[in-house]
């Protein structure tokens, strides 16, 4: 049977809450589409299939939430009841017809998605980062938005900074976040193909995957060796690098020093520049 959206959407977007206002109409399913903000680009056949069995015997208990659209309507939630809906054969589905905006319905796809769990690490951080951008907001502003911790945030966004091939592996379940996480910390990036090749021929954990980083990290070089860095300017670094949540390196010269920051996209960038501004 499918589930009730939960406190979260209710408690965060109270103008969807239904009213004695809102009508529950019944809505030719032809002339519905999917959300086009609609984060989770894979739907399983099995779960389908299992939601069609429970509406052909139950029929669908909770409306969908739909905007009207030149075009007849755009599903906002529920799009796992209306796919599940037209492989049952049904002509019309019942909806609760809103007016929102592109941005709240943005919001309210990755939402549901959230509380349901149903989304890939790699689907999540795409979510992340288009509503960043489309809202013109920091992760420091979503952060407060979705309840989230602004640091689950970043470091899901920054899977997508892994090349291709790598992302494409977390998001069909080949890899964890974790292994993309513990990816992100190799030092040499001409040896992350060869290790995820392990990592897939030998079924490495998360856990082995770090120990083989800091092992690859640790290698020897044909550069020449650099001095040992001075406590001070370590403690320096940890300092920088647990209040900005990035890599942080400081070279001290003969004359002057610099301070390297990395960043992965220009939200992250906002992000950096507000926290040295606090």
């Amino acid at each position: 049977m499918t589930r009730r959206l939960g406190r979260g959407l209710d408690a965060l977007f109270t103008d969807i809450e239904q009213t004695d206002h809102d009508t529950v109409q019944e809505i030719p399913i032809d002339e519905c589409r999917p959300n086009p903000y609609q984060p989770r680009k894979t739907f399983h056949a099995d779960a389908i299939e299992e939601l069609k069995e429970s509406i052909l015997e139950y029929g669908i208990i909770q409306p969908l939430i739909v905007r009207q659209s030149i075009k007849g309507y755009e599903i906002v939630v529920g799009e796992r009841r209306f796919r599940a809906a037209r492989e049952a054969g049904l002509k019309s589905i019942p909806a609760v017809v809103k007016e929102l905006t592109d941005e709240k319905m943005m919001e309210l796809a990755l939402l549901e998605n959230l509380q349901r769990e149903d989304l890939t690490p790699i689907e999540e951080a795409h979510a992340y980062a288009n509503l960043m951008k489309e809202l013109q907001i920091t992760q420091e502003d979503l952060s407060q938005k979705l309840g989230k911790s602004r640091s689950h945030i970043a470091n899901i966004v920054r899977l997508l900074s892994l090349p291709d091939q790598i992302v494409a592996h977390i998001n069909n379940g080949e890899l964890s976040m974790g292994h993309g996480r513990a990816l992100l910390g190799l030092k040499d990036k001409d040896q992350m193909i060869p290790i995820v090749n392990k990592i897939r021929k030998d079924k490495l954990n998360v856990r082995q995957v770090e120990q083989l980083i800091v092992q690859a990290n640790a290698a020897p070089t044909k550069e020449k060796p650099k001095a040992k860095k001075d406590i001070f300017l370590q403690e320096r670094e940890t300092v920088l690098r647990d209040k900005l949540g990035t890599a942080v390196t400081i070279q001290r010269g003969k004359k002057k020093g610099k301070i390297e920051i990395e960043f992965f996209s220009d939200d992250d960038l906002d992000r950096i520049i507000e926290s040295l501004g606090k």
